[in-house]
C-alpha cells in the first residue's frame, strides 16, 4: 500500500500469517538498502512463521529513489509515524501488540520512535553505534531513549561499532558478521523471534 506522507509516499508491504496475527511487526530499512535485504527478509519470515503479522516499510527518501534520508531526523521520524499508525488501522492489525524493528538507520528510526508509538518493544539489527570516520559521535542515546525493552543485534566486524550491554535490553554479538548481517541471517531471525517470545510471553 502506498502512504502518504509530508516527506513524500512511502510503501508498507503488509503480511500476514494464515491465521489472527499475535502481534504485527514494522520493520524498515538502512540508508542504501531496501526491505529486502537478507537479514529483514529472514526476520519477516520468521515473524510469520511464529503467527506475527509484518509490515514492511519502504521509507520516502527510498521511494523517491535517494540512497541517504538526510540530516532532519525529525522529518524522517514524522513519516515513519504516519506510515505506522496507518498501517495499524489495516484490516486485522489494529490493537495488537506493536514491535517497531529496523536495520541499521532504520534501527534508529524505530528506537526514537518506540515510546511515541506505543510499541511494546523495539528491534534493532546492525545499530549503526558511530560513524566510522567520527568514533566520538555516539548514537547510545538513541537506544537508551527507547523507552521500551530493545533488542540489538550487532555482528563482532560491525565497523560501525557494537553497543555496550547497558545500552538496551538485550545486546546480541554475533561473531564473523560485518554490519550487512548477511553471514546467516536465518540464525539472527531466530535470535529476534526467540526474544519476542519472551517479551509477549
Amino acid at each position: 500500500m502506498e502512504i502518504d506522507t509530508p516527506q513524500g509516499p512511502a510503501w508498507a508491504d503488509i503480511a500476514e500469517p494464515g491465521g489472527a496475527p499475535r502481534y504485527l511487526m514494522a520493520i524498515t530499512h538502512g540508508s542504501g538498502g531496501g526491505v529486502d535485504a537478507a537479514d529483514i527478509a529472514a526476520v519477516c519470515d520468521a515473524v510469520l512463521a511464529d503467527g506475527g503479522a509484518i509490515a514492511r516499510v519502504t521509507q520516502p527518501y527510498r521511494v523517491a529513489g535517494k540512497k541517504m534520508p538526510g540530516t532532519d531526523t525529525a522529518a524522517q521520524d514524522q513519516a515513519w509515524r504516519i506510515v505506522v499508525e496507518q498501517v495499524r488501522r489495516h484490516r486485522e492489525l489494529d490493537g495488537l501488540p506493536l514491535i517497531l524493528a529496523g536495520r541499521s538507520n532504520g534501527a534508529r528510526v524505530a528506537c526514537r520512535t518506540a515510546a511515541d508509538l506505543g510499541a511494546v518493544a523495539a528491534v534493532a539489527l546492525a545499530f549503526p553505534l558511530r560513524p566510522p570516520k567520527k568514533p566520538e559521535r555516539s548514537r547510545a542515546d538513541e537506544l537508551r531513549g527507547a523507552g521500551v525493552p530493545t533488542l540489538v543485534v550487532n555482528g563482532d566486524r560491525d565497523p560501525f561499532g557494537v553497543p555496550d550491554a547497558a545500552d538496551a535490553s538485550a545486546v546480541v554479538v554475533r561473531p564473523g558478521e560485518r554490519h550487512d548481517l548477511a553471514r546467516d541471517p536465518q540464525a539472527i531471525a531466530g535470535i529476534v523471534v526467540d526474544w519476542i517470545a519472551g517479551r509477549l510471553g
